[in-house]
């Protein structure tokens, strides 16, 4: 617990164009509640923005910040707060203000995409991080420095990352019994009617029997063996065999429950994550066909538009032509 409990604690939020709303609501109300039910501040905090004027959240909702990139004392937490469209939403003067700042020793972190604006600033070299697991694709190509985790928060000293939509919430809360005590973080969870408080252990995304409908434990080994082997594909007899299964077997477990072959199957999470690639990152079109497992460009292509019906080349092309901020050296 916080040593000297009479002085608050210190947060500056700085919110990126395009932040996500919900993930700053669901870091900010921990806080506001702690104080309301303590009656007494024990948590101060600022709002800042590069442009002071306003910031816009992704729904549209405009937010006046208390301040800019200005200098904040070392015993504030700073608290990064990303979006959508987030490597067009990290300036240099944001790089340059986070690098400054950081060399203050303090505590900085992170909300939905904002990791990725530590990651750009150096910030989590050689440590653990995580962020929305849809921006998971393009963070691991961009920074392998970083030890990226589908956690939904994670505390690693002092860099704090959240993965966003109400994940911040049970991060605060957690950072509140550190500070104050379990009580007062289960009576904040009460007043938020947060039922299930989760740990920096829980993962993000719903289990895959949950997700695809079907509670049934070789198609769900399978799927997993798909999902993690992206980059260099397994083929349908080896995971057949992988989970005692013949490929004929296999094959009928997908038609049954998920109306596609297992090739087809694959062939979409592929795509899939070609797609986060190219919309995500400045990836070369060769290099995203071949972190997807295509051997060439050519059929890379091909298979892309027959599944989304554009090319590659034209899905990058409507991304705009907006340079990439570059990480730090």
């Amino acid at each position: 617990m916080a040593d000297d409990q009479s002085v608050p604690k210190k947060y500056a939020f700085l919110l990126l164009e395009n932040f996500t709303l919900l993930a700053f609501s669901s870091a900010i109300e921990p806080l506001r509640l702690a104080n309301w039910i303590s009656d007494r501040e024990l948590y101060h905090w600022t709002v800042l923005a590069e442009t002071p004027e306003m910031v816009r959240a992704s729904g549209g909702l405009t937010i006046i910040p208390d301040g800019g990139l200005e200098e904040v004392s070392r015993d504030t937490t700073i608290i990064v707060v990303g979006g959508r469209d987030i490597k067009h939403s990290i300036s240099k003067p944001i790089l340059t203000w986070l690098r400054r700042e950081s060399r203050k020793g303090m505590t900085i972190g992170s909300i939905c995409t904002g990791a990725q604006a530590l990651a750009a600033a150096g910030l989590l070299d050689g440590k653990r991080a995580t962020i929305h697991w849809d921006n998971r694709d393009s963070f691991t190509e961009e920074f392998p420095e970083v030890e990226l985790l589908q956690n939904v928060y994670v505390i690693d000293g002092n860099r704090i990352t959240s993965s966003g939509g109400t994940t911040p919430s049970d991060m605060f809360l957690k950072l509140i019994a550190e500070d104050h005590g379990v009580n007062l973080a289960n009576q904040v969870a009460d007043q938020m009617i947060h039922t299930s408080i989760r740990s920096d252990k829980d993962e993000q995304r719903l289990s895959i029997p949950t997700r695809i409908g079907v509670r049934h434990p070789k198609l769900s080994t399978v799927i997993h063996m798909m999902e993690e082997n992206i980059e260099e594909p397994i083929s349908p007899s080896v995971l057949a065999s992988d989970v005692g299964m013949s490929t004929r077997q296999l094959e009928r477990l997908f038609r049954r429950y998920l109306s596609r072959s297992p090739k087809r199957y694959y062939m979409e999470l592929r795509l899939s994550r070609a797609r986060n690639l190219l919309m995500q990152t400045d990836m070369s079109v060769i290099n995203v066909a071949l972190a997807c497992g295509f051997a060439s460009p050519s059929h890379f292509s091909k298979c892309y538009r027959a599944h989304f019906s554009t090319t590659p080349y034209r899905e990058r092309g409507a991304q705009g032509a907006e340079q990439p901020v570059q990480a730090a050296p």
